[in-house]
């Protein structure tokens, strides 16, 4: 048994909780995919979009204030573009620039990095970033309404001292038209796209000794998850969050899909496996799946 001295992972949702954040139970507000934290010490945020691409290729795209991995720094403007090809090439780019070069709105989600831009409203977004010779131009459009576990705030600890970790999946499911280029060669193509935001205000590698989260599309269901393990100063509590829906634009259902699934995991040395596929941790992964209703 591991005592809980500091306090308890708990995820807010007392109607004071929604008061003092400014958001309701239920509607999710276009200004909670905005700036939601400062960049002192110790705080961080940042906007990920990830696709499935039909042609079988993968992209990655988030946009940070600061690496994440080490936010007690001041603002450090990041961004990340990872690419897997459908011949099996892989690219990982990142570009660390000045903060002046930084800018992001509080009433929606406008997030420019240099030249770079982040840009939506909960339901249409348009990303554009180059890191050296790649470059994506990528619009997402949402299929499936923005969501988030009750406020979408976990917070460590004994009230009063409460740290922070915040997630709210703002585009659970969409469509992605994606222009990628890598040097003079040039693609385009559709499919599956997922967009959501964090931020807190300590590193996440002290609140958090394991964390898992998921995404899968099966035919017109999509459903998100996380699983969070605290560290020790917390008592190592868990905390699952996770949803279900019907996408809007595929009125009638199949009783069989085909679909996938991405994993990441950190925090840990080990691999997951999902039927027989491996997870490393601290990657994406993805496993095409089906399903059956009866």
């Amino acid at each position: 048994m591991h005592p809980n001295k500091n306090g308890h992972l708990r995820l807010a949702d007392r109607p004071a909780d929604y008061k003092r954040l400014d958001i309701s139970p239920v509607e999710i507000a276009e200004f909670e995919d905005g700036q939601r934290i400062g960049t002192e010490r110790g705080r961080y945020e940042w906007w990920y979009f990830d696709a499935h691409l039909d042609n079988d290729a993968t992209i990655v795209v988030v946009f940070y204030t600061k690496p994440n991995v080490s936010p007690n720094g001041p603002l450090a403007p990041r961004i990340t573009i990872n690419i897997t090809l459908p011949d099996g090439r892989t690219f990982v780019k990142l570009l660390d620039t000045r903060p002046e070069l930084f800018s992001a709105s509080k009433s929606g989600c406008d997030v420019s990095i240099g030249t770079n831009r982040f840009v939506g409203d909960l339901k249409r977004y348009h990303i554009t970033a180059t890191i050296e010779e790649i470059s994506v131009d990528i619009e997402l459009t949402g299929d499936v309404p923005a969501w988030r576990p009750k406020s979408g705030h976990s917070y460590f600890g004994v009230e009063g001292r409460e740290k922070l970790f915040a997630w709210l999946p703002a585009v659970p499911h969409g469509l992605a038209n994606v222009r990628y280029s890598i040097g003079k060669e040039e693609y385009r193509a559709s499919g599956s796209g997922y967009h959501d935001h964090n931020w807190g205000d300590v590193p996440m590698q002290t609140l958090m000794h394991n964390w898992y989260w998921a995404r899968a599309s099966v035919g017109p269901y999509t459903v998100i998850a996380s699983y969070i393990t605290a560290t020790a100063a917390y008592g190592y509590e868990k905390r699952r969050s996770s949803t279900c829906s019907s996408r809007t634009t595929m009125p009638k259902y199949p009783s069989t899909g085909r679909g996938s699934l991405s994993l990441y995991h950190g925090g840990d040395r080990r691999t997951a496996l999902v039927n027989g596929v491996a997870f490393p941790p601290g990657r994406i992964g993805r496993l095409k799946i089906s399903a059956k209703s009866e």
